[in-house]
């Protein structure tokens, strides 16, 4: 009865076509939106169990992105047929096996593991990658795999791309030009209602999604349970979101249901079958198109979702929440016109809605790759590069990957080692794998087991950021009703069984008190030794030299421990340190220990306050542990640190006496008005030359000590050093016979000289070889400006007479002859010349 009904979903129409395409191509893309069964009948169907197909040679297996979708789609195909999981109708996620004879629903996870072992599938004739389109880096990986296959192995394993939109030409190609088959889609019309909050409120920051927004959101779903009938299905990024908007609809005439990855079977259950009574449903993005809720009739979007971002340089990796696209948009809307006409009640402005982005970035473009790597590597293919992927990895995604397992010892010259091997073997991230298998000896399997379980499912952040206490928590046996400790329970049990054989005892079960915080250090600091941290001020330093804080409302604040380590911290934008968000307090001897392949002790010579610091120091990774004088440090360091002082602290660290700053300027000019040969001695021109000046040299007060004016001559050739007086003489001799300065210390030089030690002199010299005439600077007898001239002849013709008829009156002592270029040039004044 169930099966002959669901036989009437609308993608019954194209499985002839699917049918016809496999067995002329052997692959296939199947478009068909939610709801129309691609996920339930076409497995049937290909399997030989619905619509009168013949018998399939061998298995169908289909792969879906989440656990909570394997499940649903398996217990759903298996209730169509009457029968429970495990007949027909298999499931295999992690955490539970329970295969079937006909159709088998498994996670891409657990594929590729399988594919690592079994790459030939044997058994297995057809495989459904369900929900290709939303792009998950186990879904896009697993294709890639299965491509290979089928070209080398398995000519005859059948492939089918999945898809909920129309977009199906990248993965046609992909497939070798398969054939695209397309379901129509059987929804009905869908209104849309524009339903932005009413004044602004700020935009999502990390994982925070303003309170204010969150109201809004909770008013919009009881406006649609007031307009509409049926259910309301409502879209929110995370399970932290859900929990906040299921607070604020207390009192509504239906019953407010959320569906998640944590939620129980149970409850997930309720979700997707019938109800008599009228249900609220809020949802995180797995009912976009992975599972089916029925009733639905109103769907209201929040508009958000959450992506992974990843910090390479940094070593850090958190989910954020961003705004989702608008084919997301509209995978979400159509949910509501799935069974009659409908509504979606969008909490954003038309506005918004056309700048939104087209589509979701695919999860190869953002998340650490670190285990994609080692999976490739596995392949045989560490580079991925002949890998069918419809987006090449980032490069350096790529290299921080590598960098990551080569430190883990799983590759070695680019290749997978064994060791490399049994850590994809766990099926986990390489990290966590490390910490288990090398943490079982340390503190026990079971010990490792239970950490590592918590590592690879944190507890919702309402448990805090004291790691050894959730882990206490869940020891003490958590809430029969627990979700979070059931998975945690199901985990530890396998991995367990992933730890070889000891014969030291690995069921011991640490004890409290501090040896929780060790056991539990050690475990996390295998998996993460660069995020073993030391406290620095009001904050940490990591050992991959991140600064880090505890959140506000930290349970860790408190005891201020001295050393942590970190399991999980993001970065805030714009901030320069991590955010602490779970962490082990540890001590120092377990900080030494955890993350002993950090800890070097090397001798430092290096420019450090002000002058050459020497030091034996003992470091793990960027903290600093101790430090002792070196007494007697290679010459070349030195050098090396005095140079990186004087290119930090300049040229002021020589002493520039007058007479190698006024040699300094002469040869600057030189340079400027002839060029090469005459030398650069500008400030970037000396500080690259400063290597030749530092022999013998070991602290600041030797820099003092260098003769910097010898060090310019030195600068010049043997016929330079001759020319350097005739070019840019130090001083000129005047009419007067004084030897006045040249100033050159701007644009041009200056000869400042009294005018009356001028008479007679109708023009100064021209230094460079006679190229750059002397800038005359002719002073009162009192030293103060009068006039200035390049030009001496011109000046006792037109304008000495005009200086001559202001200072003649004030200065009455001095000869003011009215014929200055036939006068006797003087520096006396009249009387004491005898004039």
């Amino acid at each position: 009865m169930h099966l002959s009904a669901a036989e009437n979903l609308p993608v019954r129409r194209a499985v002839p076509a699917l049918r016809a395409a496999l067995a002329d191509a052997g692959a296939a893309v199947l478009a068909a939106p939610p709801g129309t069964g691609k996920t339930t009948l076409v497995p049937l169907a290909l399997a030989g169990l619905a619509l009168g197909g013949p018998p399939a040679a061998g298995k169908v297996l289909v792969l879906e992105p989440r656990r909570l979708a394997a499940r649903a789609a398996a217990r759903r195909m298996a209730w169509l047929l009457g029968e429970r999981v495990g007949g027909r109708i298999g499931v295999t996620v992690r955490g539970e096996n329970r295969p079937g004879t006909g159709v088998d629903v498994v996670t891409t996870g657990v594929v590729l593991q399988r594919l690592q072992s079994d790459p030939e599938l044997a058994g297995v004739g057809t495989v459904i990658l369900d929900e290709c389109h939303e792009r998950h880096l186990d879904a896009d990986t697993a294709l890639a795999f299965l491509l290979d296959v089928r070209a080398a192995l398995r000519p005859d394993l059948r492939l089918v791309a999945a898809s909920a939109t129309a977009d199906t030409g990248p993965w046609a190609r992909l497939l070798g030009d398969a054939p695209v088959v397309e379901t129509e889609a059987a929804l009905h019309p869908v209104e849309t209602v524009w339903a932005p909050p009413a004044r602004p409120v700020p935009p999502p920051h990390g994982l925070r999604v303003d309170p204010a927004f969150l109201a809004h959101v909770a008013a919009t779903v009881r406006r649609a349970v007031a307009e509409r009938d049926g259910d309301v299905l409502c879209f929110l990024p995370g399970a932290g979101e859900i929990a906040r908007v299921a607070g604020l609809l207390g009192g509504l005439p239906a019953d407010v249901l959320q569906i998640h990855g944590r939620v129980p079977r149970a409850v997930q259950d309720e979700v997707l079958a019938p109800a008599s009574r009228r249900r609220v449903v809020l949802a995180t993005s797995v009912a976009e198109s992975s599972l089916t809720v029925p009733g639905v009739r109103a769907v209201v979007d929040s508009g958000l979702a959450r992506e992974p971002r990843t910090d390479h340089a940094r070593g850090l990796g958190s989910l954020t929440t961003v705004r989702a696209s608008r084919a997301t948009a509209e995978q979400r809307a159509g949910r509501a016109g799935r069974e009659a006409p409908g509504t979606v009640y969008r909490c954003w402005t038309q506005a918004e809605h056309d700048r939104l982005p087209a589509r979701p970035r695919p999860e190869i473009e953002l998340a650490d790759l670190t285990g994609f790597a080692l999976q490739a590597a596995c392949w045989g293919d560490p580079a991925a590069d002949g890998l069918a992927l419809l987006d090449p990895p980032p490069r350096a995604a790529m290299d921080a990957a590598r960098a990551v397992l080569r430190a883990l010892g799983a590759v070695e010259d680019g290749r997978v080692t064994d060791r490399g091997r049994r850590l994809a073997g766990v099926g986990l991230h390489p990290r966590l794998a490390r910490a288990l298998l090398d943490g079982a000896p340390e503190v026990g399997a079971r010990a490792a087991a239970e950490i590592v379980a918590l590592l690879s499912d944190p507890p919702p952040r309402s448990a805090g950021d004291d790691l050894t206490a959730a882990w206490r928590a869940l020891r003490a046996g958590g809430r029969p009703a627990d979700a979070h400790a059931a998975r945690w329970r199901d985990e530890v049990a396998r991995l367990r069984r992933a730890v070889p054989p000891s014969p030291s005892g690995g069921g011991r079960r640490p004890g409290g008190g501090r040896g929780d915080d060790h056991v539990a250090g050690t475990v996390v600091a295998l998996a993460f030794p660069e995020r073993v941290a030391r406290r620095r001020g009001s904050g940490y330093l990591m050992a991959s030299g991140t600064g880090a804080v505890l959140a506000d409302g930290s349970a860790l604040a408190g005891a201020r421990p001295e050393w942590l380590v970190v399991a999980e911290a993001d970065r805030p934008a714009g901030s320069a340190s991590a955010r602490v968000r779970w962490a082990v307090a540890i001590d120092e001897d377990a900080a030494r220990a955890a993350a002993a392949p950090l800890l070097e002790t090397s001798e430092e010579v290096a420019w450090r306050d002000g002058d050459v610091a020497a030091r034996r120091v003992e470091r793990l990774g960027a903290i600093e542990l101790a430090a002792r004088p070196l007494r007697d440090p290679a010459p070349e360091a030195v050098r090396a640190a005095l140079l990186d002082g004087v290119r930090a602290e300049g040229l002021g660290l020589f002493t520039w006496t007058p007479g190698a700053v006024a040699l300094r300027r002469r040869l600057a000019f030189l340079h400027a008005a002839l060029g090469e040969p005459w030398p650069d001695v500008g400030d970037a021109a000396l500080l690259e030359r400063a290597p030749e000046w530092l022999a013998g040299a070991r602290r600041r007060a030797d820099l003092a000590r260098i003769d910097m004016a010898g060090t310019l001559r030195g600068l010049l050739a043997w016929d330079q050093a001759k020319l350097l007086e005739e070019y840019a003489p130090e001083r000129v001799e005047v009419p007067s016979g004084s030897r006045v300065r040249v100033d050159y210390s701007g644009e041009r030089p200056v000869l400042a000289v009294k005018l009356q030690e001028l008479f007679g002199w109708d023009a100064a010299p021209s230094l460079a070889g006679g190229r750059v005439p002397l800038v005359v600077h002719l002073l009162s007898p009192a030293g103060r400006p009068a006039a200035v001239t390049a030009d001496l002849a011109l000046f006792w013709r037109e304008g000495y007479r005009a200086v001559r008829a202001e200072l003649r009156g004030r200065y009455p002592k001095h000869p003011w002859p009215e014929d200055p270029a036939g006068a006797v040039p003087t520096k006396r004044t009249k009387r004491a010349s005898g004039s």
